[in-house]
């Protein structure tokens, strides 16, 4: 379980949210997916980075075995916006938020994408907190009112985010919460691992 996180923003969808882009869709589709693979996996795992890439463009590449190209077609809607999901190798649970500005996407990444849990604590828990991280960390979990969820994040370089949270005392498909930038965090992590020149290659 990684480190405590402050609430997530739940601001109810505009209307300009609700009529979207096939980019826009595209994203959210692929994000919808993730979220629901990893309700199926269950909870306590580690952080996974997912690198989002145009599925015409990843059903052209060399030698792609042909069980996974059938599977890419099986899902594909055949629009040139749709977007698969390929996992990147693991990542460290701590200061994922300082990591992730540094990780460099190829230019034939379209977008990225995680599934991250995180612990919400009460209102005025904070104030208790220890200043050493593995005693804050120890704090958090071992905390009766604490909060478990799930925060799955995408973003793509025509600047469009995604988000989808679920908890762990309503873990139904129905509670899931989305918005465009539930977390900021994550998404401007992200989101700056496109725009930026970053540190670390992927």
């Amino acid at each position: 379980m990684s480190e405590i996180a402050e609430e997530p923003e739940q601001t109810p969808l505009r209307r300009d949210q609700l009529e979207s882009t096939p980019a826009q869709e595209a994203l959210r589709r692929v994000v919808d997916e993730l979220e629901i693979g990893a309700s199926r996996v269950g909870w306590d795992r580690p952080p996974s980075l997912y690198a989002l890439v145009y599925t015409a463009e990843l059903l052209k590449t060399p030698g792609l075995p042909e069980d996974i190209a059938a599977s890419l077609r099986s899902e594909w809607d055949g629009s040139a916006e749709h977007l698969s999901a390929v996992a990147q190798d693991s990542l460290p649970q701590d200061d994922l938020e300082a990591l992730l500005p540094k990780i460099a996407w190829p230019p034939t990444v379209a977008g990225a994408a995680l599934t991250v849990e995180r612990i919400i604590l009460p209102d005025g828990a904070d104030k208790d907190v220890p200043e050493d991280s593995e005693d804050a960390l120890a704090f958090a979990e071992n905390h009766p009112d604490r909060t478990d969820i799930r925060v799955v994040v995408g973003v793509d370089r025509q600047g469009n985010s995604w988000c989808e949270v679920r908890a762990r005392s309503f873990d139904e498909r129905e509670n899931v919460g989305r918005g465009t930038h539930l977390v900021p965090v994550l998404v401007d992590g992200l989101r700056l691992g496109l725009t930026e020149t970053p540190e670390e290659s992927v």
